[in-house]
């Protein structure tokens, strides 16, 4: 005879490939038996009716229920909560937090966040969002992205990201992808449609982002910023002013001139730049030297410039490139490349840098 409770405790520990908890702690699993010749029937209630991560959830609940000894097949059916056990749950999931608050980056959360900005445009800023968010999730870290270019936007794409946010109780549940949950504007915006926003819009966008997104608590939150120090800046300034600034140029001294300006705001509005990643460094040709195309020096000049380390240096390589147009990181693409090993020590470098203490927004203990 089969162990109906291990069984129920195996299906239990199931997380829902949204929310992360379990199908037990979010009241989802409904009914379980197992009959003589060790058929088990599972019900599960989705969070909403065509839930679109619903093929996982089956195959993780079957899998789980096989996995104990005797189960022969399993039968997974669904039903959907009703309108009040989601907004029970949401409430639950929020912490008993009223809806629209702004918990993120706030004193006594353990989430980091690090806006990454730059002067000008083509400097390779969301391709270091991307790649970077997947290198601390490589290490095991919790990450999010809030694509906050809004003109602009690319995280999705670069992640290979092809589904919208799952809306639970008028709270938005962010895809994921390689570890990485991220909302951006290219979710809700037509291919040929172009935003036209004025501040004001803007700023109740990235409101939104914040505060109507479900982001559970991450390790690091990624703010891929639009370039120059325009109204979104402002803005986002404003909401996390815990933030740190890490600041990307390209070698090249004129990138460097214009992206010293975004560094310079960020100490403005008192937020700490972490430092300066340099794009771009070099090309390694086929015979093994490096060749500087768009010039060197620019990242330990602005570096130095700003009193700031320079992080890192990231090498042109087409795997970067390809990724982002085939929605596959390049720690992903070319996992053993250069591109890939110098993420990965800039990701292990940003974690070993502890941000500054601070007493209050205005007050800082360096």
């Amino acid at each position: 005879m089969v162990d109906a409770a291990a069984v129920r405790a195996a299906v239990g520990l199931v997380e829902d490939p949204e929310l992360h908890r379990s199908l037990e702690e979010l009241k989802m699993l409904r009914e379980l038996a197992v009959d003589e010749s060790g058929v088990v029937r599972v019900l599960v209630a989705l969070t909403i009716p065509g839930c679109p991560l619903k093929d996982k959830l089956n195959s993780d609940v079957t899998a789980a229920a096989m996995s104990v000894d005797g189960v022969t097949a399993v039968e997974v059916s669904f039903t959907s909560m009703t309108d009040q056990e989601r907004a029970d749950l949401m409430v639950d999931i929020r912490g008993g937090a009223a809806a629209r608050e702004i918990t993120l980056g706030k004193a006594g959360s353990k989430t980091r966040v690090l806006a990454i900005g730059s002067g000008k445009g083509g400097v390779g800023k969301s391709s270091v969002t991307a790649n970077l968010a997947v290198a601390l999730a490589e290490m095991g870290k919790k990450v999010a992205v809030i694509d906050a270019d809004v003109w602009g936007f690319s995280i999705p794409k670069m992640l290979g990201i092809d589904r919208n946010p799952t809306v639970i109780d008028e709270t938005l549940i962010p895809p994921e992808a390689y570890g990485v949950a991220v909302m951006s504007m290219d979710y809700f915006v037509k291919p040929d449609q172009a935003v036209i926003w004025r501040g004001p819009m803007l700023h109740k966008a990235l409101e939104q982002f914040l505060a109507d997104v479900h982001w559970g608590e991450p390790d690091y939150l990624l703010i891929d910023m639009p370039p120059g120090t325009g109204d979104v800046a402002i803005s986002m300034s404003q909401f996390l002013p815990r933030a740190q600034a890490i600041v990307v140029t390209t070698p090249q001294p004129t990138a460097q001139r214009v992206a010293k300006r975004a560094g310079l705001m960020a100490g403005k509005v008192n937020q700490e730049i972490l430092g300066i990643v340099e794009n771009m460094s070099w090309f390694t040709g086929d015979d093994g030297k490096h060749y500087p195309i768009f010039g060197e020096g620019g990242g330990e000049a602005l570096a130095t410039d700003l009193g700031v380390p320079l992080l890192a240096k990231i090498p042109l390589v087409i795997a970067l490139r390809d990724g982002a147009d085939s929605g596959k990181p390049v720690l992903h693409n070319d996992p053993h490349g250069e591109a890939a090993e110098a993420f990965r020590v800039l990701a292990k470098e940003i974690d070993e840098r502890k941000p500054r203490v601070r007493m209050h927004p205005e007050l800082v203990i360096s």
